[in-house]
């Protein structure tokens, strides 16, 4: 296996380790791909984000937050507090699930107000930039000029992901076809986004 080719793969399974673990963009896209609504759009905004930040990280950016240590604080904190209002909202709903519609023909929430939470719930979250600038764009440093080979095989991974994730949830959709399903649903996502904004307080001042 060439360097080039073995970065690649390495990339996609580094990646792809990171991109799995459960938090707040994945449970977004979970929730929208169950509700069939505009799915596409979410993962597609998903996919191009991550591009763009692994990008950045791989072009070195990831080694001049490390070189300045203010700027994480500010992210954790400011991610923490988004994190803990989506929790809110997610509480909100989970106690009104009368609201909630899982089939195409319900009530459907503007195109332009899932784009802002996919754009918020991607770019607010700290775990983001730690991840694919900082950590991401650390370990493909160290495959010097195939570096961006590395990069590359973690845009596929996001994309092999997101796609899943999207795309394969609308297999539950008769699952979350009533109201009580959907409360299980988003009570977990606020109990999932307080310990995440927990655990990066805990991180912080610890």
């Amino acid at each position: 296996m060439s360097p080039s080719l073995l970065a690649a793969v390495s990339g996609f399974a580094f990646g792809l380790s990171l991109i799995v673990a459960i938090g707040a963009q994945n449970v977004f896209v979970l929730r929208q791909g169950i509700r069939r609504e505009h799915v596409t759009l979410v993962v597609l905004t998903c996919m191009l984000s991550d591009a763009l930040l692994i990008a950045v990280g791989v072009a070195g950016v990831g080694g001049l937050i490390q070189r300045v240590p203010w700027l994480v604080p500010v992210a954790t904190i400011g991610g923490a507090a988004f994190l803990i209002g989506y929790a809110a909202l997610a509480a909100r709903r989970a106690l009104r699930p009368g609201v909630l519609r899982s089939d195409v023909r319900g009530q459907r929430v503007p195109w332009t107000s899932v784009l802002a939470g996919a754009v918020a719930i991607t770019w607010l979250n700290p775990h983001v930039y730690l991840d694919t600038v900082v950590l991401l764009g650390s370990i493909a440093a160290t495959n010097g000029i195939d570096r961006w080979w590395f990069g590359a095989g973690a845009v596929v991974a996001s994309v092999v992901w997101f796609s899943a994730l999207g795309f394969g949830a609308r297999a539950l959709a008769p699952v979350f076809a009533r109201p009580g399903a959907w409360r299980w649903v988003d009570g977990g996502v606020a109990v999932v986004m307080v310990v995440i904004a927990g655990r990066l307080l805990w991180e912080l001042f610890s």
